[in-house]
């Protein structure tokens, strides 16, 4: 392969990257906007997190085409091939992160009129400062190349499941104790959930990161503590 060819996938390489940096970016500030319109009531900023997930999907977009086109025209191997396949893939997580940040802005809106507990809240925004945090660090490794960042990434997850099993408990009792809360505590449960699966995504990247770098899949089972549907709450009255 010549020196012009050789300089020119590396460039269709690296636009692949850039793309995933611009759309985890955005997936990121998706993510803490909707949480913060939550917590702040806000509905407006809730709308523009709606709204600017068409921008995650057309790069999504863009990017698949790309990496499509460049195994046709360049028929790649080996690690020149596991590049693309792992932007794919990565693509489509922070893809349906984007959406999971759309669907909590649009539960916002649903519950501006039907606002509860501040303090449950509270619990959600915790989670997601979590979530967020395992997210950017996976993006910090996936730019560097980091293993180990990523297994570290990939063992955390657990951490999250553990802290919605804990927020689904608590919000299943305020429920019963009054059914009033019923309808807030609902749309609260789907935001928390929203949050969970944007853990799944992160150990999902951490895991096509792990392929990427060393040719090889994670056997090892992934760690998990989310027990929601194993949770039984003992009604007491009040």
């Amino acid at each position: 392969m010549s020196e012009h060819i050789v300089t020119s996938f590396d460039e269709e390489l690296n636009g692949l990257s850039q793309k995933i940096a611009e759309m985890g970016g955005l997936a990121e500030q998706s993510v803490a906007d909707s949480v913060a319109a939550l917590v702040s009531r806000d509905v407006e900023k809730a709308q523009r997190v709606i709204a600017s997930d068409q921008r995650i999907d057309k790069l999504q977009q863009e990017l698949e085409e790309s990496a499509i086109l460049m195994i046709a025209k360049r028929q790649p191997m080996a690690r020149d091939l596991r590049e693309i396949m792992a932007a794919i893939h990565i693509a489509n997580d922070l893809e349906r992160v984007g959406d999971l940040a759309k669907n909590t802005a649009k539960r916002v809106i649903a519950i501006e009129s039907n606002f509860g507990s501040q303090r449950l809240v509270a619990g959600v925004e915790h989670m997601a400062e979590l979530s967020l945090t395992q997210l950017k660090e996976i993006l910090d490794a996936f730019a560097s190349r980091d293993l180990a960042a990523a297994h570290t990434v990939w063992q955390r997850d657990n951490e999250i499941d553990a802290m919605y099993t804990s927020l689904f408990r608590e919000l299943l009792t305020y429920m019963m104790e009054d059914p009033r809360n019923i309808t807030f505590c609902t749309h609260l449960l789907f935001c928390a959930k929203n949050i969970e699966r944007i853990g799944d995504h992160a150990t999902n990247i951490a895991e096509n990161l792990h392929y990427l770098i060393t040719g090889t899949t994670l056997t090892d089972a992934r760690p998990k503590q989310d027990t929601s549907s194993l949770t039984s709450v003992e009604y007491r009255e009040a």
